[in-house]
């Protein structure tokens, strides 16, 4: 097999799309599209962030949460990542999306998207957001065997290289079995 040089490039596949939600310091909700982020402990989430009206309001209110993007909401969630709060205050409204306030942190949870993240920031510092997973609530929609079922969710990934996003494909293996054969 032959490799090619791509250069230097933030590319790790699947990208998902994380809708980050937060308040303002008015209490009004905001959200943006973020790409780069990952956990990075078992209640740790680790986020890309560079100075947005996000930021801001992780100062003011310490706290936010993160959703995964759904199939049926792609063009809401594009939507939140072409458009400053800073300049758009009601872009939260204008993409359709309703806030309950979370039962642990001060931050919105996002209606329409079925699996959030409520987190405590723990530290912002050089654009890298770092927060304390504090609670993870679910849809009952998306819930199968009391478990979290990809299909029912329908999270969608961020490509880079197409500036498209993708669904979730087949299931192709069983982790921490497969690998069994060769031991």
């Amino acid at each position: 097999m032959s490799k090619v040089n791509l250069g230097a490039k933030p590319l790790m596949y699947p990208q998902p799309v994380l809708i980050i939600a937060t308040y303002d310091e008015n209490g009004v909700p905001n959200a943006m599209n973020a790409a780069w982020g990952i956990t990075t402990d078992y209640k740790e989430i680790t986020i890309s962030l560079a100075d947005h009206k996000t930021t801001d309001n992780l100062k003011v209110h310490k706290a936010f949460t993160v959703s995964m993007g759904t199939k049926d909401q792609v063009t809401a969630c594009d939507y939140v990542g072409l458009v400053s709060g800073k300049k758009v205050p009601d872009k939260f409204a204008k993409a359709g999306f309703h806030a309950t306030k979370s039962s642990f942190v001060d931050a919105p949870c996002i209606d329409e998207l079925p699996l959030t993240l409520e987190c405590k920031v723990k530290s912002y510092e050089d654009d890298i957001l770092v927060g304390e997973i504090v609670n993870v609530s679910a849809d009952e929609s998306i819930i199968s065997n009391g478990k979290v079922d990809i299909y029912k969710l329908q999270p969608i990934s961020f490509d880079p290289f197409s500036m498209s996003y993708y669904g979730v494909g087949e299931k192709v293996g069983h982790a921490y079995k497969d690998g069994m054969k060769l031991k």
